[in-house]
């Protein structure tokens, strides 16, 4: 996981979790996101106002989706989803913009 300055936590638990989103507070042009990977390669981007960044960026052949205005409370459940592995039902969520293969950030 990444916290909002780009500082590293391995395997974080719940409470960790919380405290690295709450940390968007703190969230500028340069530092917009917070972030989990799993191994797998799929990655969750939260942003400040409840956007979420759902993305595979080792795969180009999978477009990013997005969600906006999440609540703090879903997107750490999501977290907790991706962090246990369940891309499954990450992936099930009704992203939007998956149909056209682009890279968000460049």
């Amino acid at each position: 996981m990444y916290d909002v300055m780009g500082g590293t936590v391995d395997k974080p638990d719940p409470e960790t979790m919380r405290r690295v989103l709450d940390g968007l507070a703190e969230a500028d042009d340069e530092h917009p996101d917070v972030s989990l990977n799993h191994e797998s390669g799929w990655c969750l981007s939260a942003f400040h106002g409840g956007l979420l960044l759902w993305e595979n960026p080792d795969d180009d052949s999978l477009a990013p989706g997005e969600m906006h205005e999440v609540a703090h409370q879903e997107i750490l459940r999501l977290f907790g989803l991706l962090a246990a592995g369940d891309i499954a039902s990450v992936e099930a969520l009704p992203w939007q913009n998956r149909t056209c293969p682009r890279r968000l950030g460049g």
